[in-house]
């Protein structure tokens, strides 16, 4: 049950900025959030920067990241404390897509290759992808849910070239699992609220959204 975090402006902005606030949240997260994190940055040349290390988010250097006008970020709670090795770690990214995932799942019935069940949830979407983004999680995500005995949360964003996919979905623990946004001259999108910091919105249980 991780931590996620995307930002999205017009104009250039200090990644280490958002990446302070978002240390600040798994760090004070009521589950451990410190089995790795990792983060993805565009540059002008619209190409992907691609970072990932096995320490704690908030225990690492913040200021080497470049201004961005995007940004993904995933702070990482293992299940069960296992696996925790940095090519485990998201952002996942195939040359198309940057991925963050956060959630639990018990008895999935699908074969899929991948390392752990997010990448493995990751590469099943995929497969439904023929140029329409949402439908392919419409359809790869509801074929996961009706294939998994429990789904304590699901929470999904996908990003190609500017656009943002993100899916929610939970049975239990609201606050915790609940994704929230804002928007304005950014458009943030995170696990959680900014602390002291208002106009955040909550997604809908069971909903996607694009920006």
């Amino acid at each position: 049950m991780c931590r996620l975090l995307v930002v999205r402006a017009e104009k250039r902005f200090p990644a280490s900025h958002y990446l302070e606030k978002f240390a600040y949240i798994a760090e004070n997260s009521k589950e451990y959030q410190g089995h790795g994190w990792g983060c993805a940055c565009k540059n002008d040349s619209g190409e992907w920067s691609l970072y990932r290390s096995i320490m704690p988010v908030w225990e690492d250097d913040l200021a080497r990241f470049p201004s961005t006008t995007l940004l993904v970020a995933h702070a990482r709670s293992a299940f069960e404390d296992r696996d925790i090795v940095v090519e485990n770690n998201m952002p996942f990214f195939d040359g198309t897509y940057v991925y963050i995932f956060n959630g639990e799942l018990r008895g999935v019935k699908i074969k899929e290759q991948g390392r752990i069940g997010a990448e493995k949830i990751f590469n099943f979407i995929k497969r439904f992808d023929s140029g329409d983004t949402l439908d392919a999680m419409r359809k790869g995500i509801g074929i996961i849910k009706n294939r998994t005995s429990h789904i304590r949360g699901m929470n999904i964003i996908m990003v190609k070239d500017s656009n943002i996919y993100v899916s929610t979905m939970f049975s239990e623990d609201r606050e915790y699992f609940t994704m929230r946004y804002r928007e304005g001259r950014e458009l943030i999108i995170c696990s959680e609220p900014f602390p002291h910091e208002e106009g955040w919105l909550s997604m809908e249980n069971n909903t996607m959204r694009f920006w």
